[in-house]
């Protein structure tokens, strides 16, 4: 299969494209940007040629899918041309800035029969897929609380690139870039959330936040919590689970619980399950006929809902229902 990249805007451009060059079932084709300079100097790095009418890609039916990494600004626009044009779809996370975008696409992405795949990376992680399976085997009992944080020092030691910190592109600052890791294992480990309130901050005086937690109620009483920011170092990633018969906890790549048969002491779990392919490679086994593309259209549309939510709880400063 073909692929041409869409947008050398994204920070993980050069990572997805490079995933496609090392599968051997997937070949680039080319190289889109908005910005031809940006655009061409990604190319020459890929060793592709840059493409700068966007419509020609859409065009050529020789390419049959896409790498989106535009501006999120640009997602809506991109990604219902994609649909159209028949090419099979995978995409940087978020999908949208309003449900009504994420619904368009969505429409669009089911009529035109394409496979689809957010990149949803961290449902790959043993340690995650592990924690998944030991709260829904029951031994932690109802779960009844979830707390996520992923977080990095981009902002504070100044390595994101400025334009991450454009409203009008992005959508948003931590929350909506990095919270995204947190929201879409929230759905994936709880559910759909009733309500959800945010305190977002400006640690080092960006136009946009910096530092974010939001906080959901779930079914039954739970409580989610998705945490993040640019102005953390050291341990960047924590989740924890608690339920009415045990915990668990994942932090530094291990995996530590607590139940009944551990005699409710905290354990490491010794044997994980094998990670599963990152999601582009899933995709691409997808669009061939091996397996389904992962992390599709709806957990998508899903994921816009928790970030639309946690934004209009943070500018509201009151409790959003979802």
């Amino acid at each position: 299969m073909k692929v041409a990249v869409i947008g050398a805007w994204h920070v993980h451009t050069m990572e997805y494209a490079e995933a496609v060059q090392k599968n051997p079932h997937a070949q680039l084709a080319c190289l889109w940007d908005s910005d031809p300079a940006r655009g061409s100097a990604a190319a020459e790095k890929l060793g592709i040629p840059f493409q700068p009418d966007l419509e020609a890609i859409w065009a050529d039916s020789s390419i049959d899918a896409v790498q989106v990494t535009t501006a999120t600004c640009r997602h809506t626009q991109v990604l219902l041309a994609a649909a159209a044009a028949g090419k099979h779809i995978f995409t940087e996370k978020v999908l949208a800035f309003t449900n009504e975008e994420a619904q368009e696409i969505a429409q669009a992405v089911k009529k035109a029969g394409v496979k689809f795949t957010i990149s949803f990376p961290h449902k790959t992680w043993p340690t995650l897929k592990a924690a998944k399976a030991l709260a829904e085997s029951g031994k932690l009992g109802r779960i009844t609380y979830a707390r996520v944080r992923d977080a990095h020092d981009g902002s504070s030691a100044g390595w994101l690139p400025d334009h991450f910190y454009n409203e009008a592109e992005t959508g948003g600052g931590a929350m909506m870039d990095l919270g995204a890791h947190p929201m879409y294992t929230l759905a994936w480990m709880m559910g759909s959330p009733k309500s959800i309130v945010s305190q977002f901050t400006q640690v080092t005086g960006k136009p946009v936040e910096d530092n974010a937690v939001s906080v959901m109620e779930f079914e039954g009483g739970a409580i989610g919590v998705s945490e993040t920011g640019f102005v953390t170092k050291g341990m960047p990633y924590v989740l924890e689970l608690s339920g009415t018969e045990g915990s668990l906890m994942v932090h530094n790549g291990i995996l530590e619980y607590a139940c009944q048969e551990t005699g409710g002491k905290l354990v490491q779990m010794t044997e994980l399950p094998p990670a599963d392919p990152m999601p582009i490679d899933a995709w691409i086994d997808g669009v061939n006929g091996q397996g389904e593309a992962p992390n599709g259209i709806e957990d998508a549309v899903e994921l816009t809902r928790f970030m639309v939510g946690a934004y209009a709880a943070h500018r509201s400063g009151k409790k959003v229902l979802f």
